[in-house]
């Protein structure tokens, strides 16, 4: 039980963290500009990158809009799976403990959002992408260090079978 506890103090630090600025710049947005407001440090910018108040009801890129409360519970699922999994990892796997950290907060992040304003406030647009947030940023980052540490594990293993003597050679060397 104590390990498990142990295992925590890795997952909640980088998830609450995450979650918190999350909900302060959302909160920043939702106190500052009216929904569809488009606010950008110079004119210049504004066709590349610039801050817009966007509502989102569905999931990522706004598609499936108006199922709010599916995904709200799509992503406690989703979060509790993270929990309760979370202290099987082993030790020394950082890469899928920041990565499963940071996809906890970003999941966290908007779901508060769901529970209490009915829809994700989005509000960073860059380019022709879809308007996104901290916690839609953290998601996607996670996902890449966890496809980061899979690929790194692999190398290893692959590396360990390639310095390892096949068993017919050891056969012969006796």
């Amino acid at each position: 039980m104590k390990n498990n506890l142990k295992s925590y103090l890795v997952l909640f630090p980088i998830a609450a963290g995450i979650v918190s600025l999350d909900q302060w710049t959302k909160l920043l947005i939702r106190n500052t500009l009216e929904i569809g407001e488009i606010w950008s440090l110079w004119d210049c910018l504004t066709p590349y990158m610039r801050v817009v108040h966007w509502k989102n009801t569905g999931v990522a890129f706004g598609m499936f809009q108006n199922n709010n409360l599916l995904f709200a519970f799509l992503v406690s699922i989703i979060a509790l799976v993270i929990i309760v999994y979370y202290p099987q990892l082993t030790e020394g796997d950082w890469f899928l403990r920041i990565a499963l950290s940071m996809q906890l907060g970003g999941a966290v992040g908007n779901l508060i959002d769901r529970l209490t304003v009915g829809h994700v406030t989005d509000f960073i647009s860059v380019g022709n992408f879809a308007v996104f947030n901290v916690a839609d940023a953290s998601v996607t980052v996670g996902v890449g260090i966890m496809i980061l540490g899979l690929w790194v594990e692999e190398k290893k293993l692959r590396k360990n079978k390639n310095g390892e003597v096949p068993e017919s050679k050891e056969m012969e060397q006796l």
